[in-house]
């Protein structure tokens, strides 16, 4: 307020020159009243927030930062619906989704790279560059020859569309934003602008004629939003420097010892008496205590993911108000401690001052020169020199010792406690694509009952889009997978052939799970009989009642149930490296109508970590649909001497047999077809309605001789497809 006053008071005395002398005068009055403010430098954000000011500085990030970024470009949100259901008179569910496309502008100089991406907080793109959500990202260093984005030159026109070059940007597309309540995040971003740097490096994308290589130990990484001169304004509160021009050019390096101190000659006396020390040559005396010294520095932590941390400065209590230094830098709690506790320390020591005077020219001192006097203990920086016709005067301030000594500092820093957020790699999706055998009877209508089961490796694995490719090579959209993780694995050994009317006590398979963290269990004869652990292992369903754990997702199936569910055809076509599925709630159904009947039918899943599309064939084919093959093949002469060939139908998902009633009739008739010979290219065949064929004594001494040594089967035709064959009589 007094500033005000005065500045207003000196322009009307005095005009501008006036005016200015009334603020410098107003300012030293508010400091004796009120004090200087108890923060120096530019006030730390303490969360960065994405913006798109017209405008805006941009600044220049070295090192290691997190920045906030500005937006120079966005499309509107775009709608993206999904409808699920709606077939065989079940309700449909439409689900909408947005995404976003836009390009964030990040420092004005050139880049290396992007490390990790936050968003409201949570990490977008962890450390191994992996997006957390769907959306592509791409990144312009900033380079000078850089090309134009292809997505901003498609939305502007290549003739128009600028490349930004000397600016570096990320550009996201068709970002999913369902994890941000549909709208676009706060996003900051850890630019890494050099792999290491120094002063030189601050300096010398300003000032060519420069020299500044020196290291700013502890420094991780800086943003300079201002001048240049303000850059280094900051930095000397923490970091002294010097500034001397040599020839045509200016130095800036750190104000640091000297291999050895220079050592000054005794005082020159003084012969008149309007100088100092009078008899002495010198004079010794203690500046007063700095009102405000600074006590605290805020900064950019590096253990605290780039946020704002806070050293303090220990020691005994000081007289004045402590101030806080803000350094616009990034380092670690104990590079932070120890600056704060060298400049904390530094200033105390240089209220210790000398006037020197000294009748000697050396080139060796000036301004920054570490000396050591005569008689004085300690060694001393010059400050100021004059050359006087007494000779030439000194002004020298006691150094602070920077390392070991009395006023080390007293241990390293703490950065606090903190929770960072996650970080899990998504892991890449694995895929299984099957035809389950009906477990219940089908419904009217029916369709083939195909299931998906995608896992992944990583426990954090985040689900798949899943879509059908009907043998065209195109992408129909099927839904997603879910989050859970399918039962997955490779066969390390083949699965023997074994009876399916017993459990198999005797053999043992061993599979591979895609997880090492995924677990199989045990489980009961009774457990089994309600259809408990049913694996698909290439084309067979079993069923297996001990899961042995070996060690890095390596388990031996025991007490096996073989051939389950009409699959015992396929129990002796079985090879190395199969693939292994758990069935069970996990495993996602498929719309049969967009997969088609095409031999070259796939599966394809798109996971957030997948490079490209994982297709899986689709395994145990026609299963659901082809009715399992007839049991419990007869052939028994009648008193006139017929042959009468009978067996028992079995139904689809009909599979606990019931006393006293035969299975249900779950095809649209009861209908057998009868063959001689190769069921490929028979020799006769016959139609039944009913479960058996009667064969008269000369038709079948006819057939025997007609096809000797060749077999009559039956299969059972049922709405889409024969039942596989049951062998009724070998002639």
């Amino acid at each position: 307020m007094t500033t005000i006053v005065f500045s207003t008071v000196g322009s009307m005395v005095g005009g501008p020159i006036g005016g200015a002398i009334g603020a410098l005068v107003g300012r030293q009055v508010d400091g004796a009243l009120l004090g200087i403010p108890n923060r120096q430098g530019p006030r730390l954000r303490e969360l960065g927030v994405t913006t798109s000011t017209y405008g805006e500085v941009l600044p220049r990030h070295y090192g290691r930062m997190r920045v906030a970024g500005s937006v120079i470009w966005a499309t509107d949100l775009v709608e993206h619906s999904d409808t699920e259901g709606g077939g065989k008179g079940s309700p449909s569910l439409t689900t909408y989704t947005y995404s976003a496309s836009f390009a964030v502008a990040l420092a004005s100089r050139p880049i290396l790279s992007v490390g990790r991406i936050w968003a409201d907080g949570r990490l977008l793109r962890g450390a191994a560059g992996d997006l957390k959500v769907g959306g592509a990202l791409r990144i312009h260093t900033g380079r000078g020859d850089q090309p134009a984005d292809p997505l901003l030159a498609a939305d502007a026109g290549a003739d128009r569309c600028p490349a930004y070059r000397g600016l570096a940007y990320a550009v996201f597309e068709d970002l999913d934003l369902s994890e941000f309540y549909n709208r676009v995040p706060n996003l900051t971003f850890e630019v890494i602008a050099d792999e290491a740097f120094d002063l030189g490096t601050l300096v010398g994308d300003v000032l060519d004629d420069a020299d500044a290589a020196a290291a700013l130990d502890g420094v991780a990484g800086w943003s300079c939003e201002g001048s240049l001169a303000e850059a280094l304004d900051m930095l000397d509160a923490v970091v002294p420097m010097e500034a001397y021009a040599a020839g045509d050019r200016l130095i800036i390096k750190p104000a640091r010892l000297q291999t050895e101190a220079v050592a000054l000659p005794e005082p020159a006396l003084n012969v008149t008496d309007d100088g100092f020390g009078g008899q002495s040559g010198f004079a010794r005396r203690r500046d007063p205590v700095i009102v405000q010294p600074p006590m605290a520095l805020r900064y950019y932590d590096t253990a605290r993911d780039y946020l704002p941390g806070l050293q303090r400065a220990t020691g005994r209590p000081i007289v004045g108000k402590p101030r806080t230094l803000e350094l616009p830098a990034a380092l670690d709690p104990v590079a932070a401690r120890a600056l704060i506790e060298r400049t904390l320390r530094r200033g105390d020591w240089s209220r210790d001052r000398v006037s020197w005077r000294t009748a000697d020219l050396d080139t060796r001192i000036g301004p920054g020169t570490v000396a050591s006097l005569p008689g004085i203990a300690g060694l001393w920086r010059v400050i100021a020199w004059e050359w006087r016709d007494g000779g030439v005067e000194l002004a020298l301030a006691r150094v602070f010792p920077e390392a070991g000594g009395v006023d080390a500092a007293p241990g390293p820093g703490d950065a606090g406690q903190f929770n960072p957020p996650a970080d899990h790699a998504t892991g890449e999706t694995v895929l299984a694509a099957f035809e389950m055998p009906r477990l219940v009877p089908p419904a009217p209508g029916e369709s083939a009952s195909l299931f998906a089961a995608a896992s992944s490796p990583s426990p954090y694995w985040a689900g798949a889009a899943l879509y059908a490719d009907p043998g065209t090579g195109a992408m129909l959209p099927l839904g997603p997978s879910g989050r859970n993780r399918c039962m997955i694995g490779t066969m390390l050994d083949v699965l023997p052939v074994a009876s399916p009317h017993i459990v198999d006590r005797a053999s043992s398979v061993t599979v591979q799970l895609v997880g090492e963290d995924l677990a199989l269990s045990d489980m009961s004869l009774a457990q089994l009989a309600l259809g408990g652990n049913l694996a698909l292992i290439g084309d067979e369903a079993i069923q297996f009642g001990r899961a042995i754990p070996l060690g890095a997702g390596v388990w031996r199936l025991e007490m096996l149930l073989r051939g389950r569910c009409g699959t015992e055809a396929a129990i002796g076509g079985h090879g190395s490296s199969e693939r292994f599925v758990l069935i069970d709630g996990r495993t996602t159904p498929v719309d049969a109508g967009r997969v088609g009947s095409s031999a070259e039918a796939a599966i394809l899943a798109l996971g957030r970590a997948d490079a490209d599309p994982v297709a899986a064939h689709i395994a145990a084919r026609g299963v659901s649909l082809r009715p399992p093959a007839p049991v419990h093949g007869r052939a028994r002469v009648l008193p006139d001497g017929t042959t009468r060939l009978s067996w028992v139908r079995r139904a689809r998902g009909a599979w606990a047999w019931q006393d006293g009633v035969d299975v249900p009739l779950v095809e649209d008739r009861e209908r057998y077809l009868v063959t001689l010979g190769p069921v490929a290219a028979p020799v006769r065949l016959w139609w039944s309605e009913v479960p058996w064929l009667d064969l008269s004594a000369a038709v079948l001494a006819s057939l025997t001789a007609l096809a000797v040594g060749q077999p009559i089967v039956v299969r059972q035709q049922g709405n889409q497809a024969l039942s596989d064959p049951l062998t009724l009589l070998q002639l």
